[in-house]
């Protein structure tokens, strides 16, 4: 049974591997694990309690049995402003409604949380055509950089 729960810290090594496959997949042939580690150490999935939890802030995973298979969060960015985080899930799991289901958690979260608006950034748009997809389907629309990240791609959502 496929389920959407908050993250247990055993689950933490599961996500992070899934972070790595999915990133792997994204830059096949451009990065090796090693690079894609040089760029993301994934230290606030280590330290999800007080990145995540601790700060107005919430990561999930999607489960199959006991198996993590995908991931989303949303982290703060200041008193009205948040981040969506980390929406990764295994191929064979996408296309099922998972990502808008995770989104719509999310969201929730997000306003009950005292959040006004919702940001995103993503890599690339050509390598991640599917995901920008999405985030257009849920009503991001592009902004300027707000952030010192690698991502090319960034926008916004009003809740």
């Amino acid at each position: 049974m496929v389920e959407i729960k908050p993250i247990k810290q055993y689950q933490i090594e599961q996500a992070k591997q899934v972070v790595m496959a999915v990133c792997l997949e994204i830059w096949h042939g451009v990065l090796t694990k090693d690079e894609l580690r040089g760029y993301d150490s994934m230290s606030d999935i280590d330290n999800v309690r007080s990145h995540y939890f601790d700060n107005n802030g919430t990561f999930l995973v999607v489960v199959d049995g006991e198996q993590v298979v995908g991931t989303g969060a949303i982290r703060k960015l200041d008193d009205e402003i948040c981040e969506l985080k980390r929406m990764w899930f295994l191929k064979e799991y996408r296309g099922q409604g998972l990502g808008w289901k995770m989104a719509q958690i999310l969201f929730d979260f997000a306003l009950a949380a005292g959040y006004r608006k919702i940001r995103l950034d993503l890599a690339n748009e050509e390598r991640q055509p599917d995901a920008l997809k999405l985030y257009r389907k849920l009503g991001f629309y592009p902004i300027e950089r707000y952030n010192d990240s690698p991502c090319h791609v960034f926008m916004e959502k009003l809740l």
